[in-house]
This record gives structure tokens, C-alpha cells and sequence, in this order.
């Protein structure tokens, strides 16, 4: 009996301890979300390594929309429709992207995704914190996922597991900025030798 008491004890105390993790790390991201869901928009420098080659370049984003530059490509988003630009080929592909499509371009995609299906903890990181997000459906594109952010709550890098391996995006000189919606989309006028191609 004495034995059943603290295992029971000892049980309650870990799902308290889980729970309050679990807690914390969901404030930490809904504070992230909050910094860096400014009604202008951000603009932040990233660099991308794993599944999808290594690239670095700029982020602008507001609200679901995004837009990167990288020395290869440029890439509109308007939360529906995905404009990527490939410099060389002047090639334009249109498509409406996957989950893991679009964090894998916006490392800012996991404030969306972290309130609804993933089992969240977190954990201390020199000045900052490091929040863990597991996929409670495995089916998920995106299963697993690290995201460090300072103690401004600032996103520093997104760590995610795909079926094929992790991605590494570290992000750097995060701030505000006063986007329009028009720059979210592609403009034809701006590329006059495109050739646009619709995947969708």
C-alpha cells in the first residue's frame, strides 16, 4: 500500500510538473506571437539548412502573409496563394503550399500552429527559452519542432521534423515595419519577362 501511495504521489507530481511546463511554454509562444504580430508587419534576416538545401536571405511578414528574398528566388504569399519567383529560369510558379511548405519559407509560420494539436513543452536557454511542440497526430507534415526565442521573446531559430529529416532556420535583426498587402502578392508589371506557371 505504503509502495501504491508514492508511486500515486509521485505520479501526481510529474503530470503537475508537465502541466505547468506545458503552461509556461504556451505562454512564451503566445508572448513570441504577440511581438511579433504587429499590425505593420516585421521584417527579419534568416538562414535556412536541411531538407530544402541552405539558403539565407529576408523575411517580411503580416498577419498569414509572407514574403522571402533569397539570392535564388523571391516568394509572395497572401495567405492563400504562394508566388514563387526563380530567378535564373525567370519562372514563376503558382500553388497553394502545404504546412510545411510554408514554415519551411517562414520560420514565423509556427505562431499559427502551435494553439491547436501539438503537446508543448519548455525548457531555460541561456538568457531565453526553447519550446518543444510534438505532433499529437504523427500524420502531421510537421511532427516535431524546437523554437528558441530570447528574453524579448524574439524568435531566434526554428528546429522542425519532417518525414525526411530536420530543417534549421536561425533568424536575426527581427523589427516592425509598415507593410502593405500588395507586397504580399506578385506583380506582373514588376517582371514583365516571367513566364507564369499555375501548379495549383
Amino acid at each position: 500500500m505504503k509502495k501504491f501511495l508514492l508511486f500515486m504521489v509521485f505520479t501526481v507530481c510529474v503530470c503537475a510538473g508537465w502541466g505547468q511546463t506545458a503552461k509556461q511554454a504556451r505562454q512564451i509562444l503566445d508572448k513570441t506571437a504577440a511581438t511579433m504580430s504587429g499590425k505593420g508587419g516585421a521584417r527579419a534576416n534568416f538562414k535556412m539548412s536541411g531538407k530544402y538545401g541552405n539558403a539565407s536571405g529576408s523575411v517580411a511578414i503580416k498577419g498569414n502573409k509572407f514574403n522571402a528574398y533569397t539570392p535564388a528566388s523571391i516568394v509572395w504569399y497572401d495567405g492563400k496563394t504562394q508566388w514563387t519567383y526563380m530567378k535564373k529560369t525567370q519562372e514563376v510558379n503558382v500553388s497553394n503550399p502545404t504546412e510545411a511548405q510554408q514554415q519551411s519559407l517562414n520560420p514565423y509560420k509556427f505562431i499559427y500552429i502551435y494553439k491547436n494539436g501539438y503537446t508543448l513543452s519548455s525548457k531555460k536557454v541561456g538568457s531565453g527559452w526553447q519550446v518543444h511542440l510534438n505532433a499529437q497526430n504523427q500524420k502531421r507534415t510537421i511532427k516535431e519542432m524546437y523554437v528558441t526565442v530570447d528574453k524579448n521573446y524574439q524568435l531566434k531559430q526554428v528546429k522542425m521534423r519532417q518525414a525526411n529529416g530536420w530543417s534549421t532556420i536561425n533568424v536575426s535583426n527581427f523589427r516592425k515595419a509598415n507593410l502593405s498587402d500588395s507586397s504580399f502578392r506578385f506583380n506582373s508589371k514588376e517582371y514583365p519577362n516571367a513566364e507564369v506557371i499555375d501548379l495549383r
